[in-house]
Protein backbone atom coordinates (compact mmCIF):
# COMPACT_ATOMS: atom_id res chain seq x y z
CA UNK A 1 0.00 0.00 0.00
CA UNK A 2 1.41 3.47 -0.81
CA UNK A 3 3.10 5.15 2.17
CA UNK A 4 5.46 7.57 0.45
CA UNK A 5 5.20 9.13 -3.00
CA UNK A 6 3.00 7.41 -5.52
CA UNK A 7 5.67 4.91 -6.39
CA UNK A 8 6.69 3.78 -2.87
CA UNK A 9 5.07 0.81 -1.13
CA UNK A 10 5.39 -1.27 2.02
CA UNK A 11 4.59 -4.90 1.37
CA UNK A 12 4.07 -5.91 4.98
CA UNK A 13 1.02 -3.68 5.58
CA UNK A 14 -2.02 -3.09 3.42
CA UNK A 15 -4.21 -0.07 4.18
CA UNK A 16 -7.70 -0.44 2.71
CA UNK A 17 -10.43 2.13 2.32
CA UNK A 18 -13.13 1.34 4.89
CA UNK A 19 -16.04 3.55 5.76
CA UNK A 20 -16.79 1.65 9.00
CA UNK A 21 -15.44 3.16 12.23
CA UNK A 22 -13.33 0.81 14.32
CA UNK A 23 -12.83 0.97 18.10
CA UNK A 24 -9.01 1.02 17.94
CA UNK A 25 -7.99 2.55 14.60
CA UNK A 26 -4.31 2.76 15.67
CA UNK A 27 -4.14 -1.01 15.09
CA UNK A 28 -4.44 -0.29 11.36
CA UNK A 29 -1.29 1.82 11.35
CA UNK A 30 2.06 0.29 10.43
CA UNK A 31 4.12 -0.02 13.60
CA UNK A 32 7.19 1.59 12.03
CA UNK A 33 5.27 4.87 11.66
CA UNK A 34 6.01 5.50 15.34
CA UNK A 35 9.65 6.06 14.46
CA UNK A 36 9.24 9.35 12.57
CA UNK A 37 6.80 10.70 15.17
CA UNK A 38 8.90 10.00 18.28
CA UNK A 39 11.64 12.66 17.68
CA UNK A 40 8.96 15.37 17.55
CA UNK A 41 7.58 14.66 21.05
CA UNK A 42 9.71 17.17 23.04
CA UNK A 43 8.68 20.06 20.76
CA UNK A 44 5.08 18.83 20.71
CA UNK A 45 4.98 18.73 24.51
CA UNK A 46 6.11 22.34 24.82
CA UNK A 47 3.64 23.56 22.15
CA UNK A 48 0.71 21.68 23.66
CA UNK A 49 1.31 22.98 27.20
CA UNK A 50 1.66 26.54 25.91
CA UNK A 51 -1.47 26.08 23.82
CA UNK A 52 -3.51 25.09 26.89
CA UNK A 53 -2.28 28.11 28.83
CA UNK A 54 -2.98 30.43 25.90
CA UNK A 55 -6.38 29.14 24.77
CA UNK A 56 -7.99 27.90 28.01
CA UNK A 57 -8.18 30.85 30.44
CA UNK A 58 -9.16 28.62 33.36
CA UNK A 59 -5.77 26.88 33.10
CA UNK A 60 -3.64 29.99 32.64
CA UNK A 61 -1.73 30.19 35.94
CA UNK A 62 1.48 32.10 35.30
CA UNK A 63 4.00 31.59 38.06
CA UNK A 64 2.32 28.45 39.43
CA UNK A 65 5.13 25.92 38.89
CA UNK A 66 3.28 23.07 40.58
CA UNK A 67 0.22 23.44 38.42
CA UNK A 68 2.28 23.77 35.24
CA UNK A 69 4.11 20.55 36.20
CA UNK A 70 0.79 18.71 36.54
CA UNK A 71 -0.37 19.90 33.11
CA UNK A 72 2.97 19.00 31.58
CA UNK A 73 2.92 15.52 33.11
CA UNK A 74 -0.61 14.81 31.83
CA UNK A 75 0.26 15.95 28.28
CA UNK A 76 3.55 14.03 28.33
CA UNK A 77 1.81 10.81 29.36
CA UNK A 78 -0.68 11.27 26.52
CA UNK A 79 1.77 11.87 23.67
CA UNK A 80 4.15 9.13 24.82
CA UNK A 81 1.30 6.65 24.99
CA UNK A 82 0.03 7.68 21.56
CA UNK A 83 3.35 6.79 19.98
CA UNK A 84 3.74 3.66 22.13
CA UNK A 85 0.39 2.21 21.03
CA UNK A 86 1.27 2.73 17.37
CA UNK A 87 4.54 0.86 17.93
CA UNK A 88 2.76 -1.83 19.98
CA UNK A 89 -1.09 -1.92 19.95
CA UNK A 90 -0.97 -4.30 22.94
CA UNK A 91 0.73 -1.76 25.22
CA UNK A 92 -1.03 -1.33 28.61
CA UNK A 93 -3.35 1.64 29.05
CA UNK A 94 -3.31 1.36 32.84
CA UNK A 95 -0.95 4.26 33.61
CA UNK A 96 -2.36 6.78 31.14
CA UNK A 97 -5.93 5.91 32.12
CA UNK A 98 -5.04 6.46 35.77
CA UNK A 99 -3.38 9.81 35.01
CA UNK A 100 -6.47 11.14 33.23
CA UNK A 101 -8.82 9.61 35.79
CA UNK A 102 -6.88 11.54 38.45
CA UNK A 103 -6.99 14.72 36.36
CA UNK A 104 -10.77 14.47 36.03
CA UNK A 105 -11.08 13.67 39.73
CA UNK A 106 -9.00 16.74 40.61
CA UNK A 107 -11.11 19.01 38.43
CA UNK A 108 -14.23 17.97 40.34
CA UNK A 109 -12.52 18.41 43.72
CA UNK A 110 -11.44 21.92 42.76
CA UNK A 111 -14.99 22.73 41.73
CA UNK A 112 -14.33 23.34 38.05
CA UNK A 113 -16.57 22.26 35.20
CA UNK A 114 -15.58 19.20 33.18
CA UNK A 115 -16.08 21.39 30.11
CA UNK A 116 -12.82 23.27 30.84
CA UNK A 117 -10.84 20.02 30.90
CA UNK A 118 -12.48 18.78 27.71
CA UNK A 119 -11.69 22.08 26.02
CA UNK A 120 -8.03 21.79 27.07
CA UNK A 121 -7.85 18.24 25.68
CA UNK A 122 -9.34 19.36 22.36
CA UNK A 123 -6.79 22.17 22.14
CA UNK A 124 -3.84 19.79 22.71
CA UNK A 125 -5.24 17.29 20.23
CA UNK A 126 -5.58 19.95 17.52
CA UNK A 127 -2.05 21.24 18.12
CA UNK A 128 -0.60 17.72 17.98
CA UNK A 129 -2.49 16.84 14.85
CA UNK A 130 -1.56 20.08 13.04
CA UNK A 131 2.13 19.47 13.73
CA UNK A 132 2.02 15.78 12.72
CA UNK A 133 0.03 16.49 9.57
CA UNK A 134 2.59 19.06 8.42
CA UNK A 135 5.44 16.62 9.07
CA UNK A 136 3.60 13.75 7.34
CA UNK A 137 3.14 15.95 4.26
CA UNK A 138 6.82 16.93 4.33
CA UNK A 139 7.79 13.25 4.44
CA UNK A 140 5.45 12.46 1.54
CA UNK A 141 3.15 10.17 3.51
CA UNK A 142 0.07 8.91 1.70
CA UNK A 143 -3.39 10.42 2.18
CA UNK A 144 -4.60 7.06 3.47
CA UNK A 145 -1.98 7.03 6.21
CA UNK A 146 -2.76 10.64 7.13
CA UNK A 147 -6.45 9.73 7.36
CA UNK A 148 -5.69 6.80 9.65
CA UNK A 149 -3.46 8.97 11.83
CA UNK A 150 -6.28 11.49 12.15
CA UNK A 151 -8.77 8.77 13.06
CA UNK A 152 -6.36 7.32 15.63
CA UNK A 153 -5.87 10.79 17.10
CA UNK A 154 -9.63 11.32 17.49
CA UNK A 155 -10.19 7.87 19.00
CA UNK A 156 -7.27 8.40 21.39
CA UNK A 157 -8.77 11.70 22.51
CA UNK A 158 -12.08 9.93 23.19
CA UNK A 159 -10.31 7.35 25.37
CA UNK A 160 -8.58 10.00 27.46
CA UNK A 161 -11.75 12.07 27.73
CA UNK A 162 -13.64 8.98 28.91
CA UNK A 163 -11.06 8.26 31.63
CA UNK A 164 -11.21 11.89 32.80
CA UNK A 165 -15.01 11.84 32.82
CA UNK A 166 -15.00 8.69 34.96
CA UNK A 167 -12.65 10.36 37.44
CA UNK A 168 -14.80 13.47 37.48
CA UNK A 169 -17.98 11.45 38.06
CA UNK A 170 -16.35 9.41 40.83
CA UNK A 171 -15.30 12.58 42.67
CA UNK A 172 -18.77 14.05 42.28
CA UNK A 173 -20.35 10.84 43.60
CA UNK A 174 -18.01 10.82 46.57
CA UNK A 175 -18.66 14.49 47.28
CA UNK A 176 -22.41 13.94 47.00
CA UNK A 177 -22.17 11.00 49.41
CA UNK A 178 -20.16 13.05 51.90
CA UNK A 179 -22.57 15.94 51.49
CA UNK A 180 -25.55 13.69 52.21
CA UNK A 181 -23.80 12.28 55.27
CA UNK A 182 -23.15 15.79 56.56
CA UNK A 183 -26.72 16.85 55.86
CA UNK A 184 -27.95 13.73 57.67
CA UNK A 185 -25.72 14.58 60.63
CA UNK A 186 -27.06 18.14 60.65
CA UNK A 187 -30.65 16.85 60.54
CA UNK A 188 -30.02 14.66 63.58
CA UNK A 189 -28.40 17.52 65.49
CA UNK A 190 -31.30 19.84 64.70
CA UNK A 191 -33.95 17.36 65.83
CA UNK A 192 -32.22 15.99 68.92
CA UNK A 193 -33.88 16.67 72.27
CA UNK A 194 -32.43 18.50 74.16
CA UNK A 195 -31.13 20.61 71.27
CA UNK A 196 -27.47 20.68 70.27
CA UNK A 197 -25.38 23.72 71.17
CA UNK A 198 -25.73 26.69 68.75
CA UNK A 199 -22.02 26.65 67.88
CA UNK A 200 -22.24 22.96 66.97
CA UNK A 201 -25.23 23.62 64.72
CA UNK A 202 -23.44 26.49 63.00
CA UNK A 203 -20.33 24.38 62.38
CA UNK A 204 -22.28 21.41 60.99
CA UNK A 205 -24.44 23.73 58.91
CA UNK A 206 -21.31 25.14 57.22
CA UNK A 207 -19.90 21.65 56.59
CA UNK A 208 -23.19 20.47 55.08
CA UNK A 209 -23.52 23.54 52.86
CA UNK A 210 -27.01 24.19 54.27
CA UNK A 211 -27.38 27.74 55.67
CA UNK A 212 -28.97 27.69 59.11
CA UNK A 213 -32.27 29.64 58.82
CA UNK A 214 -33.80 32.00 61.36
CA UNK A 215 -37.04 30.00 61.34
CA UNK A 216 -37.87 26.48 60.24
CA UNK A 217 -40.58 23.85 60.41
CA UNK A 218 -40.38 20.07 60.41
CA UNK A 219 -42.54 17.88 58.16
CA UNK A 220 -43.07 14.17 58.78
CA UNK A 221 -44.37 11.98 55.98
CA UNK A 222 -46.61 8.94 56.03
CA UNK A 223 -44.24 6.04 55.26
CA UNK A 224 -44.48 4.02 52.08
CA UNK A 225 -43.38 0.53 51.24
CA UNK A 226 -39.65 0.48 50.63
CA UNK A 227 -38.96 3.39 52.96
CA UNK A 228 -37.71 5.76 50.26
CA UNK A 229 -38.66 9.41 50.34
CA UNK A 230 -39.89 11.76 47.61
CA UNK A 231 -37.62 12.09 44.58
CA UNK A 232 -36.30 15.35 43.18
CA UNK A 233 -36.64 17.46 46.32
CA UNK A 234 -35.00 20.91 46.04
CA UNK A 235 -31.69 21.21 47.94
CA UNK A 236 -33.03 23.81 50.38
CA UNK A 237 -35.12 21.03 52.00
CA UNK A 238 -33.12 18.99 54.50
CA UNK A 239 -34.40 15.41 54.44
CA UNK A 240 -33.71 12.11 56.19
CA UNK A 241 -35.02 9.57 58.67
CA UNK A 242 -35.25 10.36 62.37
CA UNK A 243 -36.50 7.81 64.88
CA UNK A 244 -37.85 5.71 62.04
CA UNK A 245 -39.85 8.56 60.49
CA UNK A 246 -39.13 10.31 57.19
CA UNK A 247 -38.58 13.99 58.02
CA UNK A 248 -38.03 17.22 56.11
CA UNK A 249 -36.73 20.46 57.55
CA UNK A 250 -38.25 23.46 55.77
CA UNK A 251 -36.39 26.78 56.05
CA UNK A 252 -38.39 30.01 56.24
CA UNK A 253 -41.78 28.22 56.34
CA UNK A 254 -43.62 31.53 56.79
CA UNK A 255 -42.23 32.97 53.55
CA UNK A 256 -44.68 33.93 50.77
CA UNK A 257 -45.90 30.87 48.90
CA UNK A 258 -43.55 28.55 50.80
CA UNK A 259 -46.27 26.14 52.00
CA UNK A 260 -47.83 25.92 48.51
CA UNK A 261 -44.38 25.29 47.03
CA UNK A 262 -43.77 22.56 49.60
CA UNK A 263 -47.12 20.91 48.85
CA UNK A 264 -46.22 20.87 45.15
CA UNK A 265 -42.86 19.23 45.93
CA UNK A 266 -44.67 16.59 47.99
CA UNK A 267 -47.37 15.82 45.42
CA UNK A 268 -48.63 12.32 46.04
CA UNK A 269 -47.37 12.20 49.62
CA UNK A 270 -49.29 12.63 52.87
CA UNK A 271 -47.58 14.51 55.66
CA UNK A 272 -47.88 16.76 58.67
CA UNK A 273 -46.07 20.03 59.26
CA UNK A 274 -45.08 21.22 62.72
CA UNK A 275 -45.17 24.85 63.82
CA UNK A 276 -42.61 27.42 62.70
CA UNK A 277 -39.83 27.68 65.30
CA UNK A 278 -36.29 28.96 65.71
CA UNK A 279 -33.53 26.55 64.65
CA UNK A 280 -32.73 25.58 68.26
CA UNK A 281 -36.33 24.37 68.75
CA UNK A 282 -36.62 22.10 65.71
CA UNK A 283 -37.27 19.16 68.03
CA UNK A 284 -40.44 20.88 69.22
CA UNK A 285 -41.68 21.29 65.66
CA UNK A 286 -40.93 17.60 65.05
CA UNK A 287 -42.92 16.54 68.11
CA UNK A 288 -46.04 18.42 67.00
CA UNK A 289 -45.63 17.25 63.41
CA UNK A 290 -45.61 13.66 64.65
CA UNK A 291 -48.69 14.30 66.78
CA UNK A 292 -50.45 15.79 63.76
CA UNK A 293 -49.53 12.76 61.65
CA UNK A 294 -51.20 10.61 64.32
CA UNK A 295 -54.38 12.66 63.81
CA UNK A 296 -54.23 11.74 60.13
CA UNK A 297 -53.58 8.04 60.65
CA UNK A 298 -56.28 7.78 63.32
CA UNK A 299 -58.84 9.44 61.05
CA UNK A 300 -59.37 12.50 63.27
CA UNK A 301 -58.14 14.72 60.44
CA UNK A 302 -59.78 13.68 57.18
CA UNK A 303 -58.37 14.26 53.74
CA UNK A 304 -58.35 12.74 50.31
CA UNK A 305 -54.98 11.07 50.64
CA UNK A 306 -54.20 9.04 47.56
CA UNK A 307 -50.98 7.88 45.94
CA UNK A 308 -51.45 10.49 43.24
CA UNK A 309 -52.61 13.40 45.36
CA UNK A 310 -51.56 13.32 48.99
CA UNK A 311 -52.09 16.21 51.31
CA UNK A 312 -50.14 18.28 53.79
CA UNK A 313 -51.68 19.06 57.19
CA UNK A 314 -50.33 21.89 59.33
CA UNK A 315 -50.30 21.43 63.10
CA UNK A 316 -51.42 25.01 63.74
CA UNK A 317 -54.60 24.41 61.75
CA UNK A 318 -55.64 21.65 64.18
CA UNK A 319 -54.80 23.21 67.52
CA UNK A 320 -57.90 21.94 69.45
CA UNK A 321 -57.53 18.38 68.20
CA UNK A 322 -53.84 18.35 69.15
CA UNK A 323 -54.59 19.66 72.64
CA UNK A 324 -57.18 16.94 73.11
CA UNK A 325 -54.80 14.31 71.79
CA UNK A 326 -52.07 15.47 74.16
CA UNK A 327 -54.40 15.10 77.13
CA UNK A 328 -56.61 12.41 75.57
CA UNK A 329 -56.97 10.26 78.68
CA UNK A 330 -58.00 13.18 80.90
CA UNK A 331 -60.21 14.69 78.19
CA UNK A 332 -61.99 11.36 77.68
CA UNK A 333 -62.68 11.01 81.41
CA UNK A 334 -63.94 14.59 81.74
CA UNK A 335 -66.13 14.26 78.61
CA UNK A 336 -67.68 11.05 79.92
CA UNK A 337 -68.54 12.77 83.17
CA UNK A 338 -69.82 16.02 81.64
CA UNK A 339 -72.04 14.25 79.09
CA UNK A 340 -73.23 11.32 81.21
CA UNK A 341 -76.83 12.64 81.04
CA UNK A 342 -76.65 12.43 77.23
CA UNK A 343 -75.46 8.82 77.44
CA UNK A 344 -78.39 8.03 79.71
CA UNK A 345 -80.76 9.41 77.08
CA UNK A 346 -79.69 6.57 74.76
CA UNK A 347 -76.91 6.48 72.17
CA UNK A 348 -79.02 7.68 69.24
CA UNK A 349 -80.79 10.50 71.11
CA UNK A 350 -77.65 11.48 73.03
CA UNK A 351 -75.58 11.80 69.86
CA UNK A 352 -78.33 13.81 68.17
CA UNK A 353 -78.41 16.27 71.06
CA UNK A 354 -74.59 16.45 71.23
CA UNK A 355 -74.28 17.20 67.48
CA UNK A 356 -76.97 19.86 67.80
CA UNK A 357 -75.15 21.50 70.71
CA UNK A 358 -71.85 21.50 68.80
CA UNK A 359 -73.48 23.11 65.76
CA UNK A 360 -75.09 25.75 67.99
CA UNK A 361 -71.70 26.56 69.51
CA UNK A 362 -70.23 26.94 66.02
CA UNK A 363 -73.03 29.34 65.07
CA UNK A 364 -73.05 31.41 68.28
CA UNK A 365 -76.33 29.80 69.34
CA UNK A 366 -78.09 31.22 66.32
CA UNK A 367 -80.88 28.69 65.78
CA UNK A 368 -81.30 29.54 62.10
CA UNK A 369 -77.61 29.09 61.33
CA UNK A 370 -77.40 25.84 63.31
CA UNK A 371 -80.53 24.53 61.60
CA UNK A 372 -79.01 25.18 58.19
CA UNK A 373 -75.92 23.21 59.15
CA UNK A 374 -78.01 20.34 60.49
CA UNK A 375 -80.59 20.48 57.70
CA UNK A 376 -83.46 20.68 60.20
CA UNK A 377 -86.07 23.34 61.11
CA UNK A 378 -84.91 26.15 63.46
CA UNK A 379 -87.74 25.23 65.83
CA UNK A 380 -86.24 21.74 66.11
CA UNK A 381 -82.95 23.29 67.18
CA UNK A 382 -84.68 25.45 69.81
CA UNK A 383 -86.54 22.41 71.16
CA UNK A 384 -83.33 20.38 71.46
CA UNK A 385 -81.54 23.29 73.15
CA UNK A 386 -84.27 23.31 75.74
CA UNK A 387 -83.69 19.61 76.34
CA UNK A 388 -79.95 20.15 76.61
CA UNK A 389 -80.30 22.91 79.17
CA UNK A 390 -82.59 20.70 81.18
CA UNK A 391 -80.44 17.54 81.19
CA UNK A 392 -76.99 19.15 81.33
CA UNK A 393 -77.66 22.18 83.50
CA UNK A 394 -74.82 24.19 81.94
CA UNK A 395 -74.77 27.98 81.60
CA UNK A 396 -74.32 28.19 77.84
CA UNK A 397 -73.64 31.94 78.13
CA UNK A 398 -70.45 31.34 80.15
CA UNK A 399 -67.40 31.69 77.81
CA UNK A 400 -65.39 29.11 79.79
CA UNK A 401 -68.25 26.61 79.53
CA UNK A 402 -68.47 27.21 75.78
CA UNK A 403 -64.71 26.68 75.34
CA UNK A 404 -64.82 23.42 77.31
CA UNK A 405 -67.85 22.20 75.37
CA UNK A 406 -66.22 22.98 72.02
CA UNK A 407 -63.19 20.91 72.97
CA UNK A 408 -64.91 17.98 74.64
CA UNK A 409 -67.98 17.53 72.45
CA UNK A 410 -65.96 16.54 69.40
CA UNK A 411 -64.14 13.84 71.37
CA UNK A 412 -67.31 12.51 72.99
CA UNK A 413 -69.18 12.38 69.67
CA UNK A 414 -66.28 10.59 68.02
CA UNK A 415 -65.92 8.03 70.81
CA UNK A 416 -69.62 7.34 71.30
CA UNK A 417 -70.42 7.39 67.60
CA UNK A 418 -67.28 5.31 66.79
CA UNK A 419 -66.93 7.08 63.47
CA UNK A 420 -70.33 5.99 62.20
CA UNK A 421 -72.92 8.18 60.49
CA UNK A 422 -75.07 10.14 62.95
CA UNK A 423 -78.71 10.87 62.22
CA UNK A 424 -79.67 14.43 63.12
Amino acid sequence: MPLGHSGSTVASVTLTENHELVAEPWRNLPREEAEWIRPHLPDLLEMMVQGVQRHVPEYARPGDAVYEAIVTQAVEYAINHFVAMIADPEVSWKDVHQVYFDVGYGEAVEGRSLEHLQNAMRVTSRIAWRHLAVEAERLGKSHTLVRLLAEANFAFLDELASAAAHGYARAREKAAGEREQRRGRLLSLLLVDPPAAPEVLREQSALAGWPLPQRLAVVVLLPRQGGEGPAGLPPHLLSGHEQGVLCLVVPDPDGPGRVDELAANLAGWTGAMGPSVSADRAGTSLRWARSTLELITSGVVAGRATRKAGFLVRAEDHFPELLLQEGRELASLVAARRFAPLAEAGEKQGLRLAVTLLECLKNGFNATGAAAGLCVHPQTVRYRLGQLQEVLGFDFEDPEVRLELMLLLQMWIREVGKGGEISV
